[in-house]
């Protein structure tokens, strides 16, 4: 890369090129032909905009593709911890199976020791998740705006307050807010606007 490009930002680089050009336009304005150092700081500018051009766009690209296999990773390793989790249970459970239908306490190997120990406190064991109540379940559900209010106004106060405790998050629904306002419906704090975007080809 250039000194130029290496140590100037885009912004840099394209405000020296207004200026030498105007420099070039008032050279030439007066009859003249431009300075032959100018003409060629022109050009070194122009080259340096080219290179600064193709290492933003190399640099984007190579984030992408970081971004793109961290996320892979991310999900790959998830998966794989998962994996490992349920080993580790299946296992602990195998052992303690071995240790409870022979009457042992403990069983020892050169490094580690498995020992049997009861629970602090008693623990919930599911038997049959089909048949449990639903009172006896917590309930993770995604509701539209509009069908919860309509549940709230329907509820008694003290029904309602206790509904809207429970609440842990509410985020902006996009979707429904645009059709509303394609529909030249008022939608207070929130506007619909065409935006940009930065492609590299």
């Amino acid at each position: 890369m250039s000194t130029i490009a290496a140590t100037n930002s885009l912004f840099e680089i394209d405000v020296e090129l207004d200026s030498l050009l105007d420099e070039i336009e008032e050279q030439t304005a007066q009859g003249g032909e431009p300075s032959g150092e100018l003409v060629g700081r022109f050009q070194q500018f122009c080259s340096a905009h080219d290179e600064k051009v193709d290492r933003i766009g190399r640099f984007l690209r190579q984030m992408e593709a970081r971004e793109q296999f961290c996320r892979s990773e991310s999900a790959r390793l998830s998966d794989r911890a998962r994996t490992a989790a349920g080993k580790v249970e299946r296992t602990k459970n195998m052992v303690l199976y071995y240790l409870m239908s022979r009457d042992l306490k403990a069983i020892e190997g050169r490094e580690f020791t498995l020992r049997a120990q009861k629970n602090s406190q008693d623990s919930v064991r599911i038997t049959d998740e089909a048949a449990l109540p639903v009172a006896f379940r917590r309930i993770d559900a995604r509701i539209s705006g509009v069908l919860w209010e309509t549940v709230l106004a329907n509820l008694p106060d003290e029904l309602g307050k206790m509904l809207e405790s429970a609440l842990e998050e509410s985020r902006p629904d996009t979707d429904s807010i645009k059709a509303a306002i394609l529909r030249e419906e008022q939608v207070p704090g929130a506007e619909l606007r065409r935006g940009w975007h930065l492609r590299i080809k």
